[in-house]
């Protein structure tokens, strides 16, 4: 027995799954260092994110730029802001310097006598007003803690310099210290301020607020300059003299006053100088000026020295006129920081506006593609695999496994409508798809026309198989010389493994045998027939065989497959060995064991072996070469019967065939042991005991109206002799061939064995009377004559079996010339229409 092909190792089933078997590349391992395995959606998420990534980077970058600007601006306009408390303080310690002036020059005039508390009155308001400015100053500058070194640096600068000037306070009305040391220390934290006051810087990118600064600085620096002329004036004029030096430091003071203003007339707008010169013309501050101009020097005069009073009076105006100007051109300073700064607010504000929403429509799209990117390959993916793993295989197992006319195969569209290439792909797949289906379906339909010129060859070879055997039949039954019976019988068991053959060809072909039988049968007498098909029958042992019934229409594949194991053990094992055979109950079923004492098998072939065994592989070239084990594994599947290898206990195969349930039936009312079914066997004493000669069916038939009948001589060694006690031993034919006893023993000689009581008869000719038998009569009168036999076997002779099986066939060519699938079988004493041919 050959091993036909099975599923290669690693092979997708074609049974549906509950899961897809995506692993489409098993023989390399996925790595995720290598581009080429990443999945799909990692590909799509990588081209989106990296884009993504860069773009924020770069909005990033910009935005960090515009945010940084932004800040900048607002730290500048706060600075711009703070200005208003810087000048505040400036005024407010100018004032207190140029009246600290006039009473150090008092005091030093008036030397011991001076009043030292008038001193401390008149200075005591305005040192008062300036802490206050200072506070005030203090205050607003608390949120610029976290601003630029620079301006931290600067203010701390101021806070020093004014604190000398609190420390030198004490020293004024004592005069203990002179004009300048004092003066210095005021001096000092007026230029502190003007110094914090010039620190914003808007940066290059904003030369406009750059001027803006440089115009309140240059007119602080104005005012600053006029309120020092002040100050040596009114200290001149207090202690009543004009000295040479005094007229050096007022023409510094003078020149550096003109530079300033024409700093800030360069930097000004025209509506700032327009107020400026507005304020020039003003006659408080024309008649400022005017004092001024009398301490100037003229040819040989000596500048005169000013009264206090009126000079301080009509500076202080002066002083108030500059301060508003000054005032005005800081707050245009705030208002054009302000607008800068919320102008470049609301660039930034939109320029991360702008990113954002370019992040998210792109983002969405993105994401859009790429989901319908992914859902295009996830629906793809699906179909392929439903189409490699579901739709393909299944169409495939049942254009393999069709028996009649080829079906129709719809190939369902593409999923994937869309008419990009992915679209095109799944176009493509479906074309695959539908070209393998009707390669499948040529490959079908040639398979269909090869199955039907199987079946027309081997039921011709069956009908011409079953003409030799009827030959076979009529001249076993004309022949006595025991050498050419035996010749004969050889020839008839070729016939047999031939006739099996033919069967075999059915198999491969996929059609059902038309050998069937509708009443149990014996489960000794089925391994008996199968004994009979094969070679070497001879050396079968039934050692031990369960009084079980296998129901009639698994009989003929049942004999097959047992025929083909049975050949497969006798084939690979030694002539001088045996084949035991064991049947018995298990469970609900029965278990059949073939063992012989052969070569065996290899662990691998073994398994191989049962992989065809367990799924019956398809019909191919490699099935022809080894066509037995193809034959068993298809019969087994049609029948459900499990047939397993295993290895023998010291050597050879165990073949181990289960029966289910199913194909078991119970012991029929009639002794089925007594004597063999009528359809096991071709001669009509099978039926003496039973029915009468005219009420013996044609074999393979269905009852007809009757036919001239035809008699054949039925020789004396086909008819069973009669058990002793005929029907009283308890058995209703006579016969025992296929009692498990075996045929009963030899009459002892020197006895004269007593005759049948019933005649045996070889039918009826057409006149309605019996046929005699020749010899039947006198088999028990003549066996003295005759050489000595030798004992019975208790064991049925396989070859007299195989006799009688080949005549029992004789009448199924019948049946299967005309395509009959069921056989008739009268029930016990109902005549049949027909007679018996």
């Amino acid at each position: 027995m050959g091993a036909g092909p099975g599923p290669a190792r690693g092979e997708v089933p074609h049974h549906r799954r509950r899961r897809f078997d995506v692993r489409v590349v098993p023989h390399r391992r996925r790595s995720p260092f290598r581009l080429r395995d990443w999945r799909m959606r990692t590909k799509l998420a990588t081209v989106l994110v990296i884009p993504s990534v860069a773009f924020l980077v770069l909005a990033g970058v910009q935005t960090h730029a515009l945010v940084g600007r932004t800040t900048a601006l607002g730290d500048f306009a706060e600075q711009v802001g703070i200005g208003r408390q810087i000048t505040a303080v400036v005024h407010q310690l100018q004032q207190e310097r140029d009246r600290a002036a006039g009473e150090l020059g008092e005091l030093r005039r008036s030397g011991a006598g001076a009043d030292r508390d008038a001193a401390i009155v008149a200075l005591k308001p305005l040192q008062s007003a300036t802490d206050q400015a200072l506070r005030e100053l203090r205050r607003a500058a608390e949120p610029l803690a976290d601003a630029d070194a620079s301006w931290r640096v600067a203010y701390s600068e101021v806070l020093e310099a004014y604190q000398q000037v609190v420390y030198i306070r004490a020293a004024i009305p004592p005069a203990v210290l002179g004009s300048d040391t004092i003066l210095s220390n005021y001096h000092r934290a007026v230029d502190a301020l003007l110094s914090l006051l010039a620190e914003p810087s808007p940066g290059e990118d904003q030369p406009a607020l750059s001027d803006a600064v440089l115009r309140y600085v240059q007119l602080a620096r104005v005012k600053e300059l006029s309120s020092r002329v002040r100050a040596q004036l009114y200290e001149a004029a207090r202690s009543g003299r004009y000295g040479v030096e005094d007229q050096v430091v007022l023409t510094d003071l003078r020149a550096q006053q003109l530079t300033a203003l024409g700093a800030f007339r360069v930097a000004a707008t025209a509506a700032q100088i327009g107020r400026y010169d507005e304020t020039s013309v003003d006659p408080a501050f024309l008649a400022a000026t005017r004092l001024e101009e009398q301490s100037l020097p003229t040819g040989d005069a000596q500048p005169a020295v000013l009264p206090a009073p009126q000079w301080w009076a009509a500076s202080e105006q002066r002083q108030e006129l500059l301060r508003r100007v000054e005032a005005s051109v800081l707050d245009d300073a705030v208002r054009q920081a302000d607008e800068v700064r919320a102008a470049q607010l609301r660039t930034t504000l939109l320029v991360v506006g702008v990113v954002v929403a370019v992040l998210l429509v792109a983002l969405l799209i993105s994401v859009l593609v790429g989901r319908s990117i992914a859902r295009s390959m996830r629906l793809l993916r699906g179909q392929a695999l439903r189409i490699a793993q579901l739709e393909l295989p299944e169409a495939l197992d049942r254009l393999r496994t069709v028996t009649g006319g080829v079906p129709t195969i719809e190939v369902p569209p593409a999923v994937v409508r869309s008419l990009d290439e992915i679209g095109e792909l799944a176009e493509a797949f479906v074309a695959v798809h539908r070209s393998a289906v009707s390669v499948a379906v040529e490959q079908a339909t040639t398979r269909r026309n090869v199955n039907a010129m199987f079946v027309n060859l081997a039921r011709r070879s069956q009908v011409l198989v079953e003409r030799q055997l009827e030959l076979l039949d009529d001249l076993e039954r004309e022949e006595s010389d025991p050498d050419q019976l035996e010749n004969l019988f050889k020839l008839d068991h070729l016939a047999a493994r031939m006739r099996r053959n033919d069967d075999s060809l059915l198999v491969l072909a996929g059609t059902e045998s038309t050998r069937r039988w509708n009443r149990p049968v014996g489960l000794g007498a089925v391994l008996l027939a199968a004994s009979a098909e094969i070679e070497q029958y001879q050396r079968v042992r039934h050692e031990a065989v369960a009084d079980l019934h296998v129901v009639g229409h698994a009989v003929g594949e049942l004999v097959h497959v047992l025929a083909e194991l049975l050949e497969n053990a006798t084939s690979f094992s030694r002539p001088d060995t045996v084949v035991a055979v064991t049947a018995g109950a298990e469970g609900p079923g029965a278990v059949i064991e073939i063992a012989d004492e052969g070569l065996g098998m290899s662990p691998a072939a073994l398994a191989e072996a049962n992989a065809v065994l367990a799924t019956p592989p398809a019909a191919d070239v490699a099935t022809v070469e080894r066509m037995g084990l193809f034959v068993v594994s298809h019969l087994a599947a049609r029948l459900g019967v499990e047939v397993r290898l295993h290895g023998g206990a010291n050597a050879g195969l165990v073949a181990r065939i289960r029966l289910p349930g199913d194909l078991l039936a119970p012991t029929p009312a009639t002794e089925p042991g007594a004597s063999a079914p009528a359809r096991m066997l071709t001669s009509a004493v099978a039926w003496a005991g039973a029915l009468s000669p005219d009420e013996m069916p044609v074999a393979g038939r269905r009852p007809e109206a009757a036919v001239p009948h035809q008699t054949r001589p039925v020789r004396a060694e086909e008819v069973p002799v009669p058990a002793a006690g005929g029907a009283a031993a308890g058995s209703p034919t006579g016969g025992s061939w296929w009692s498990r006893q075996g045929p009963a023993p030899a009459p002892v000689r020197g006895t004269s064995p007593a005759p049948p009581a019933v005649p045996v008869t070889g039918g009826t000719n057409a006149g309605g009377l019996p046929v005699r038998v020749p010899m039947a009569q006198l088999s028990a009168v003549t066996q003295p004559a005759r050489p000595q036999q030798p004992a019975a076997r208790h064991d049925p002779d396989p070859e007299a079996v195989g006799g009688m099986l080949s005549r029992l066939y004789s009448g199924v060519r019948r049946a299967e010339a005309e395509d009959t699938t069921e056989i008739f079988m009268p029930p016990a004493g109902v005549r049949p229409e027909g007679g018996d041919r």
